[in-house]
């Protein structure tokens, strides 16, 4: 595993697995909870770990579950989890200090990873009441890093007014479809890390260019996505409930893109 310094010192694996749609039946994000989590179980046997959970796919106490029954020590693991924007969460400090203390109890940890806003809280007084109980976690050393989810550049701006700890990551939507060029560019002056969900989306021609570059180092198209984005500073976090990919998606480590490979990611 490669890791990434985060802008607190704090190291993260690269790459992470997400967990939304684990442990629920059909394996739709919506569904109902199955109480298993095989999913899971495999991406720690293969090696993962950073495991990527929120408070709103509802499965945190399972996965916290999976996690605690394994036998992979908790100094291993980097837990995130995020706190969404409704009122139950952030109507006021003590509602956001509840979520963040429930999520502890649901991973049966003393301290959390990193913890995320998980969308944009739209009224600033929230916004920076949220941020400050954040950050008094994360002072106490029950947060080892905080961060946001799909914020832009005006909400990172506002965030300036009053955070006395920058965000050390921003988790955002980053593959071929949305690159998100402009808002990269923006985090990676910040020195704020970007975190890619989503990040194997690609149409049919993409993937076609993907799997030729591929050939070269016998690797799947998937695998020189990832690749790319992981040399460039991202993040990644794919997601498969299918051990083989899963497998595939976290054995990037033994070859490296050219620059005329990245050059071609880069015009399409």
């Amino acid at each position: 595993m490669e890791y990434i310094t985060l802008n607190n010192g704090l190291k993260m694996p690269i790459v992470g697995t997400g967990t939304n749609t684990y442990g629920k039946e059909n394996n739709d994000y919506n569904g109902a909870l199955t109480n298993k989590i095989p999913e899971l179980v495999s991406a720690l046997e293969l090696g993962y770990r950073s495991i990527d959970a929120a408070i709103s796919y509802r499965n945190e106490e399972l996965v916290g579950r999976v996690l605690s029954e394994s036998n992979v020590p908790r100094e291993e693991l980097f837990i995130t989890t995020k706190v969404p924007p409704s009122e139950e969460y952030i109507s006021t400090k003590e509602a956001t200090r509840a979520a963040i203390d429930n999520s502890l109890k649901n991973f049966q940890t003393d301290y959390l990873d990193l913890l995320l806003i998980h969308h944009p809280i739209e009224d600033k007084e929230q916004l920076k009441n949220t941020w400050e109980v954040f950050e008094e976690y994360y002072e106490a050393g029950k947060l080892k890093a905080i961060g946001v989810s799909n914020f832009g550049k005006t909400q990172l701006n506002e965030m300036k007014e009053f955070a006395k700890v920058k965000p050390a990551v921003n988790q955002i939507q980053i593959n071929l479809k949305e690159f998100n060029q402009d808002l990269l560019d923006v985090l990676q002056e910040e020195g704020i890390t970007p975190v890619a969900w989503g990040p194997m989306k690609a149409e049919d021609h993409q993937k076609e260019v993907l799997d030729e570059i591929g050939k070269a180092y016998n690797k799947t198209g998937a695998q020189v996505l990832l690749r790319y984005q992981i040399e460039r500073g991202v993040v990644v976090i794919p997601k498969s409930h299918n051990r083989e990919n899963q497998a595939s998606n976290i054995d990037l480590f033994d070859f490296q893109l050219t620059a005329e490979d990245i050059a071609k990611i880069n015009n399409l």
